[in-house]
């Protein structure tokens, strides 16, 4: 059983259908009939009329987002754990035209409002002189797997807009955190203030796709002319609006991210048994445990792929579920054993 990401799941069934499916000859560059379904789809998903620029990678979702909200000379304030500062490379400078990252910390990798607007309030006094934050980004589920509850970014998004900042929400795994959270995906989004959403689809079944939401729809034409720029553009655009339809129609993307959120529940339950201590209570599909090297050894002479994870201390260790993640299979991992 591999572990070591939900990147290394395959495609699930109905979007390698969809991608079939898409295969007759159709406009490029997104002009296509699938293409042009997806405000309308998405619009649907979220209460309100949003703009949807597809790109195949979360990175560029990420990156291509944010440079919309920031300038050259502007900050993004974030977690220092947040996945654009720590697994992103230079990328939000390199988008944004220089624009800085602004880290500060929190607990469970979490952004409190109290930090932030204590940290805004402080780097928004030096004019000229030094960097402003202009936009607020935080990572939904976290990159320790936690996940901010519906105040939490209701929360956040009040000092964001105190401050006259924009909001961004890397969601590569928004999937999980809605389907941990049983909210509708209003509630941390456009109703907390968001602006613009990476909506997460590659980890949670689909084959390359991630999505850009906007908020205002208005944002559109920024945001596709640095996808453009970025090389980010797909002339068969079609493939990626195939599977992003597919992913949202009949609530796929949260039958997916339910079956991973219980798989690492089961997985957490099973590793404490063999003797593991969970260091967050798992939310979503990651799992970080500390457990000693023998147990460690003895879960890899059995088959199973993790990583080390030294971010949250010298004995962690980090599990990721999928949404074809063997449940019975790990729930009887400690007898198996």
């Amino acid at each position: 059983m591999n572990f070591s990401s939900d990147n290394v799941s395959p495609i699930c069934p109905e979007i390698l259908a969809a991608i079939g499916e898409a295969s007759d000859p159709a406009l490029p560059y997104g002009a296509d009939a699938a293409s042009q379904q997806l405000d309308h789809a998405f619009s649907d998903l979220f209460g309100k009329e949003v703009a949807v620029v597809p790109v195949a990678t979360g990175t560029a979702a990420n990156l291509v987002g944010l440079s919309a909200l920031v300038s050259p000379f502007g900050g993004v304030a974030c977690h220092h754990q947040a996945h654009i500062n720590r697994t992103e490379s230079t990328g939000v400078a390199f988008y944004g035209n220089g624009a800085k990252l602004m880290t500060m910390d929190g607990p469970s990798a979490k952004l409190l409002p109290e930090t932030l607007d204590a940290f805004l309030t402080r780097e928004n006094t030096h004019g000229m002189h030094s960097v402003d934050p202009e936009c607020v980004a935080i990572t939904q589920a976290t990159e320790f797997g936690t996940i901010y509850d519906v105040d939490e970014v209701q929360a956040i998004g009040r000092v964001a807009k105190a401050h006259g900042m924009k909001f961004f929400m890397d969601g590569a795994r928004f999937a999980n955190a809605i389907a941990a959270l049983g909210c509708h995906p209003a509630d941390i989004t456009w109703k907390a203030g968001l602006d613009v959403l990476s909506f997460g689809a590659t980890k949670n079944g689909a084959m390359a796709v991630d999505a850009i939401i906007l908020f205002d729809p208005s944002l559109r034409g920024r945001v596709e002319k640095a996808r453009k720029r970025g090389g980010h553009l797909f002339s068969k655009h079609r493939y990626l609006a195939a599977q992003l339809l597919a992913y949202v129609k009949d609530d796929l993307w949260l039958r997916n991210a339910r079956h991973a959120n219980q798989a690492a529940s089961a997985l957490c339950q099973s590793l404490e048994t063999l003797g593991a201590r969970a260091a967050f209570t798992p939310q979503g599909n990651e799992l970080f445990v500390h457990m000693d090297d023998d147990l460690a050894e003895r879960l890899r002479k059995a088959g199973l792929v993790f990583r080390p994870w030294p971010a949250v201390g010298p004995d962690a260790f980090r599990f990721v579920s999928g949404w074809n993640s063997p449940i019975e299979a790990i729930r009887t991992l400690p007898e198996t054993l």
